[in-house]
């Protein structure tokens, strides 16, 4: 096992080098594009043996991804924002089909208007397509899951494609420290895939095709790719025991992080996560008793981790990097609806809007969320959702607004 530096992108392409994947359709877009070239000169070299085919768009890569994977090749593409929209319609089509590929999503914030910096509004557009979701918060992570997302979406039990997520620029661009798995040992971990029943071959006169159904039998089939997404819960915690065993680093469904004896969680997803960690570990030293949950898992929802882990909690903060408008955040939505109605279930559950468009969550917007949310407790009365911005970025916008009301002045244009 080594030791490098790798940037986000870097460590999602070392991981699909090591799960040794066969076919990978690609189409640019910023900022996931070093995934694909990465990989692309690892094959120019003759240091991977895989076949790389550039499509005209996000549409026809994922079309291409998802008829290969019916072959039983290993298959694994990237894409990023407006592309993973841009290919929508396909993410729905082979999540129906079932098949076990792999899809990298670089997190960046949807137009309009237009930016390169990460929000989550794009993958969480995604949730109700079929794939499973993972989410990152570190460059090893995003190693480390490629291979237990190939194993999963592999899975007898399972078998649908995975979404792998991480976000843009901030981790995508990040270099850390990565322990990058022999091999050797990532073949222990991940043998050749076995598609069982799964296989094209031009000499055989054997096809496969998806019919026009009625509502009786649409249903039956859709059900069916339901409950394979909850087998995917216990398939990870199982996978993730089993690669904490061979690498040392065991991954769950839920990362509970100083969070047993607290009062007050966090609750967010992302690599914005890292910061909400130092952010308790301040707090602790404070004298504060808060911690940290992060799904791992968004697709299946780890519904019975999160109610174990909040049953008795006074207070939940729910920071969305994501924004729902005319509903607001996402990810409160869905815990809402998983503590609904339980016992003991947190009186408080505030919700707090950040991070969009790549806008930065500071240390010290935590210990506000902290103390928002303490007060909240004390009074019983659970705040209105707020976004997270100061005043003095209020002043720069206003600022912004005033020059350009003067520029439309002097152009004689209205105002």
């Amino acid at each position: 096992m080594k030791r490098r530096l790798l940037t986000g992108n870097g460590a999602a392409a070392w991981g699909a080098r090591l799960a040794r994947i066969d076919y990978l359709p690609a189409f640019p877009i910023t900022p996931q594009t070093e995934i694909i070239e990465t990989i692309s000169n690892w094959i120019d070299a003759r240091e991977m043996e895989c076949r790389m085919v550039t499509l005209e768009s996000e549409h026809s890569m994922l079309t291409a991804a998802g008829s290969s994977a019916v072959t039983g090749v290993r298959v694994f593409t990237a894409t990023s924002s407006q592309g993973l929209l841009y290919g929508a319609e396909m993410l729905y089509t082979v999540a129906g089909w079932r098949v076990p590929l792999v899809l990298v999503n670089v997190s960046r914030g949807l137009s309009s208007p237009i930016t390169l910096e990460p929000d989550h509004n794009d993958v969480l557009a995604m949730r109700d397509c079929g794939f499973l979701q993972i989410h990152c918060a570190t460059c090893q992570e995003v190693l480390d899951n490629l291979l237990i997302a190939y194993r999963l979406a592999e899975h007898p039990t399972v078998r649908l494609p995975v979404l792998v997520n991480l976000d843009g620029f901030y981790l995508s661009f990040t270099r850390e420290p990565v322990q990058i798995p022999s091999q050797a040992d990532a073949d222990r971990f991940l043998p050749p895939f076995d598609a069982g029943t799964i296989r094209f071959r031009g000499g055989e006169p054997l096809s496969e095709g998806v019919a026009v159904l009625d509502g009786s039998t649409y249903s039956y089939f859709r059900y069916q790719a339901h409950l394979a997404s909850l087998q995917g819960f216990a398939v990870y915690e199982e996978l993730g025991r089993e690669f904490g065993d061979l690498f040392g680093r065991a991954y769950s469904a839920l990362e509970c992080y100083r969070s047993d004896n607290a009062e007050i969680v966090f609750v967010m997803i992302g690599c914005f996560a890292t910061k909400a960690k130092e952010a308790v570990d301040r707090l602790r030293e404070a004298g504060e008793k808060v911690g940290l949950l992060r799904p791992r898992l968004l697709r299946p929802f780890p519904t019975a981790a999160l109610r174990k882990a909040l049953t008795g909690k006074k207070g939940v903060a729910v920071i969305d990097q994501n924004l729902s408008p005319g509903k607001g955040g996402i990810l409160l939505g869905e815990l809402a609806s998983v503590l609904y109605g339980i016992p003991e279930a947190p009186p408080v559950l505030a919700s707090f809007i950040g991070g969009l468009g790549g806008r930065d969550i500071s240390s010290e917007e935590f210990f506000e969320i902290h103390k928002v949310v303490q007060k909240a407790v004390a009074t019983g009365v659970t705040p209105e959702p707020q976004l997270l911005y100061t005043e003095e970025e209020l002043r720069a916008l206003r600022k912004m607004q005033s020059v350009a009301r003067a520029v439309r002045s002097n152009q004689g244009g209205e105002i």
